[in-house]
């Protein structure tokens, strides 16, 4: 959202007081801030959703391709861990998809709508620099006249510049002081709108994640047998690794 005044010829009298024109400045410059922001969020929001989609579809194919692996034709242990390890991720995946489902419909969504009012408000903000600016005009126009002889053509002239005036100063003072009185209202109505977004978005992970405790748990009780530390683990590979090292096929030259 942007708001370039028009640069015309200013009359002399000043027809909006700076105060007025700078609490309207600043209320503007809120709502830009704030459409910014929801396209900012709302851009992230589909990009860390997307990002998570494909996490979960990348581990639901990994586990698919290790349970495809020819040694778990051979070894039964194997075959054991990579089918619980399979099903962990197809449950991940699962509960995965529901999480976003339910931040497409009670974050996004609602970003990408509330995106949609800002064009009418700069619409309105068009309308009222458009209302200024022929009120800035037609002023002028009767000042001109106010500066001339009083003669008969010229006081004429001078009615009807006044006449043509008045609807369009009217019509400004409307449009400016609704936007003074409705801008502050809009930007505070963020919040009451946001909030329970954010609250969703919130449920939305602890269930996620509560159930990935739980799918993770139990995938660790399945497949450590052994109950090995990490510190164990790595040992023992290293100790095979270095038998594959000592065969003479893979020796240096």
């Amino acid at each position: 959202m942007s708001w370039i005044p028009f640069k015309i010829g200013q009359p002399k009298k000043q027809i909006v007081s700076k105060t007025v024109e700078r609490d309207f400045e600043r209320e503007y410059e809120k709502l830009q801030k704030l459409e910014d922001q929801t396209k900012k969020l709302h851009k992230d929001m589909k990009k860390s959703t997307e990002a998570d989609i494909a996490m979960s579809k990348a581990a639901v194919k990994i586990s698919a391709d290790l349970l495809g692996n020819p040694l778990c034709e051979q070894d039964q242990a194997f075959l054991e861990s990579m089918t619980a390890l399979d099903t962990a991720m197809k449950r991940m995946d699962s509960f995965n998809q529901e999480k976003v489902n339910q931040i497409q419909k009670t974050v996004i969504d609602p970003l990408k709508k509330y995106s949609g009012v800002f064009p009418s408000l700069n619409m309105a903000v068009k309308r009222r620099e458009q209302a200024l600016q022929d009120y800035k005009r037609l002023q002028s126009k009767a000042e001109k006249y106010e500066e001339k002889d009083k003669t008969g053509p010229n006081m004429v002239k001078l009615h009807q510049a006044r006449e043509e005036l008045r609807p369009v100063r009217e019509d400004f003072e409307a449009k400016n002081q609704q936007l003074l009185d409705e801008m502050p209202k809009f930007y505070q109505s963020r919040i009451d709108y946001f909030q329970p977004s954010f609250e969703a978005l919130i449920r939305a992970q602890v269930v996620y994640f509560t159930e990935m405790h739980k799918i993770f748990s139990e995938l660790t009780e399945q497949i450590d047998q052994g109950a090995l530390t990490d510190q164990q683990r790595e040992r023992e590979n290293d100790a095979k690794l270095a038998e594959l090292r000592a065969l003479s096929i893979v020796a240096d030259d």
